[in-house]
């Protein structure tokens, strides 16, 4: 067994990229595909369009227009086999095509199924149901996570959100169980699972229950490397995992980061945001015609001819200095980086000799490429500018800075009555109502009636599922709901989460942020300090956040690191929402020496910090900002750990990621 290196973000892709060339090379022969779109994404993020073809993808359709043509003698359809929708969708057109060929005389066509990321009974017997079960290929895709960036993965489900705390449904934390027993199986155990929430605990039991089914499935040809295998892991520190549910008002505050604003003005999904290309340009035409990069939805991009996709990852230089920062700062940065390039430019003036002139022609095409990413931002920087500068804007941000304060709420309903009247985009509305009822314990009944009544009279009365959606979610209350009562020590077994005592113990206001240069997660939102980023430096950061806290005082003994779990600060965590667990996982006492003699003994460990429900852009800047700290870099940089996402509906995270709370309405 070689050294393991730790977790790699690429390695995730390669496997990714490879399993599902492996399938379509099994499928002999031209072939059409059926993708759901919301795959097609994530599938764009390892493999491109033009690598398809090379396997033999003659045209890519939508499942959800349930069309595809007969022009190949092979089908195949690429859909998640958790949504019984799309096996009866899938069933019916399998029928009806086949009716058809034979009705033609054409009846060699072959279909086959990729369930991703697994098979379900429930797909097998709806196949089952329709007749076709017997005349399909089926096999699985094991696509979990999905490598966003080096220190960021996502499991890019958009519906978790509205699955976990609206309907209940548990497959979002088995799916997270199954892809965090992967990590398991091949670098080592977890060696500490710590997290707070009710929905954390029950993936942390599920993984250690998985963790017993592997042991004892295993035959006795395999059980040493098994053995070896879930031992604890030489470059995995520890597991932390935050229930969405614990922090619900972060999501719901606008978020100030260049990424964040990016996605709340424009949209960012898979890496990736379509604008419109009077703001950032027309796309460059490519030299060679064959050479096409395009994603697996060409016709996508023709129906949006405007519309041009802009790639927001690492792989810009730009981009990557600018995501995590406040957007208060953004223009400067903008400003020095035009001011060099022009300086860098204008150099070749200076050039004498041959060679200088040679190493100036040598950079042209860098030069060109961050001149071409510097006009791109900078059209994207003035776009969100027109939106910050707004009067709407000003009062909406106004309205959350005095809630997230704690400031008193009621004088903030007649700026939303204010909205409402103005037709303020019913989602913007809703968040604000669902922050106050967070951060505040519930509306008042007075205030939330006649909320309720000007939503309805103005957006109309559809939306009645909408709030009564909210409401079931907790999003939405009244203070005299035995819920929203429910606030103190308690609010674990109430499901509610204690902001006003937590404002203090955590220190969630920093009046004073500087954003030039932070030395604070709060610069982030311009003065809040997102809960759930200030629960895992509870875990990280004891020291620093016992300096901030307390002055100080009685910490000083106290380890600045995960080793020890919540200790510290297990009186503020029971204030926030849910149970609180620390799991110590162990091996075997020979496998663990046997695993240290392979790796060595590793200085640089990863943390894999996992959130439950979705996470926002600002909170990824955050836990950025505490991993340059925790190495002695400059905050501007990113780290090297897995920042493990589930991207759901809320915070899709549109990991990214990124859907946020108010979205839930689209489901009614």
């Amino acid at each position: 067994m070689a050294p393991q290196t730790g977790l790699d973000a690429g390695i995730i892709k390669d496997n990714a990229r490879r399993d599902l060339l492996n399938l379509l090379e099994g499928v002999r022969g031209k072939k059409n595909l059926v993708l759901e779109k919301a795959l097609a994404g994530p599938i764009n993020v390892f493999v491109k369009f033009s690598t398809l073809q090379d396997y033999g993808v003659d045209k890519v359709f939508w499942l959800e227009n349930g069309n595809v043509d007969s022009s190949q003698r092979n089908v195949v359809f690429l859909v998640r086999g958790e949504k019984a929708t799309h096996a009866q969708a899938i069933g019916a057109l399998v029928r009806s095509k086949v009716k058809r060929l034979q009705r033609n005389g054409q009846a060699n066509h072959e279909f086959s199924i990729f369930w991703v990321p697994r098979r379900t009974l429930v797909c097998n017997k709806i196949l089952e149901d329709e007749g076709i079960l017997g005349d399909v290929n089926i096999a699985e895709f094991p696509l979990y996570f999905v490598p966003l960036e080096k220190d960021l993965l996502s499991l890019e489900l958009e519906d978790s959100f509205a699955e976990l705390y609206l309907c209940k449904d548990p497959t979002p934390t088995f799916l997270a169980a199954r892809a965090l027993m992967s990590l398991q199986q091949r670098h080592g155990l977890f060696p500490r699972i710590i997290g707070k929430g009710d929905n954390a605990r029950r993936l942390a039991d599920l993984l250690i229950r998985m963790r017993s089914e592997v042991t004892a499935g295993a035959d006795s040809s395999a059980s040493n490397a098994l053995t070896l295998a879930l031992t604890p892991s030489p470059t995995i520190e520890n597991l932390i995992i935050i229930d969405r549910e614990v922090d619900l008002a972060t999501v719901l505050l606008t978020q100030l980061t260049y990424e964040g604003l990016i996605d709340e003005v424009i949209g960012i999904q898979n890496s990736q945001a379509e604008i419109d290309s009077s703001i950032v340009g027309a796309a460059p035409t490519p030299q060679q015609p064959g050479s096409s990069s395009k994603s697996p939805v060409p016709v996508q991009q023709t129906q949006q001819g405007r519309k041009r996709k802009i790639q927001l990852d690492s792989s810009d230089k730009l981009y990557d200095q600018l995501r995590d920062s406040n957007f208060a700062i953004v223009g400067g940065l903008l400003n020095k980086v035009a001011r060099r390039l022009v300086a860098d430019y204008e150099s070749r003036h200076g050039s004498k000799s041959v060679s200088e002139l040679r190493e100036f022609v040598n950079k042209l095409p860098a030069f060109q490429a961050e001149q071409q990413s510097l006009k791109i931002h900078t059209g994207i920087a003035e776009e969100i500018m027109k939106h910050t500068r707004s009067d709407l804007f000003n009062r909406i941000l106004e309205v959350q800075q005095n809630l997230a304060a704690g400031a008193d709420p009621s004088p903030q309903h007649d700026t939303i009555g204010e909205l409402i009247a103005r037709d303020c985009p019913l989602p913007t509305v809703l968040r604000l109502l669902c922050l106050e009822s967070c951060i505040s314990g519930g509306l008042k009944p007075k205030d939330l009636d006649n909320s309720k009544r000007e939503i309805l009279h103005a957006y109309g009365f559809q939306h009645l599922l909408t709030l009564d959606a909210l409401e079931k979610m907790q999003l939405l209350q009244s203070r005299a709901s035995a819920n929203a009562l429910l606030i103190g020590p308690g609010a674990a077994s109430s499901g509610k989460t204690n902001y006003i005592q937590l404002r203090k113990t955590l220190r969630l206001i920093v009046d004073e942020v500087n954003e030039q240069d932070p030395d604070d997660i709060a610069y982030v939102y311009s003065g809040y300090a997102p809960l759930s980023v200030r629960l895992v430096q509870c875990i990280l950061q004891k020291q620093y956040l016992i300096n901030i806290t307390r002055g100080g005082g009685g910490g000083a003994n106290a380890v600045s690191n995960g080793a020890q779990g919540w200790r510290g600060f297990d009186d503020a965590v029971k204030h926030a929402a849910g149970k609180t667990f620390d799991e110590v996982q162990r091996g075997e006492e020979k496998a663990v020496r046997a695993r240290m003699i392979l790796n060595g003994q590793n200085e640089r460990k990863t943390t894999v910090v996992f959130f439950l429900g979705g996470i926002t852009f600002t909170e990824i800047a955050a836990l950025r900002f505490i991993a340059a700290k925790e190495e002695g870099r400059p905050a501007r940089r990113t780290r090297g750990d897995q920042i493990s996402r589930l991207m759901c509906v809320s915070s899709s995270v549109r990991a990214a990621t990124n859907h946020r709370l108010h979205d839930v309405h689209h489901q009614w």
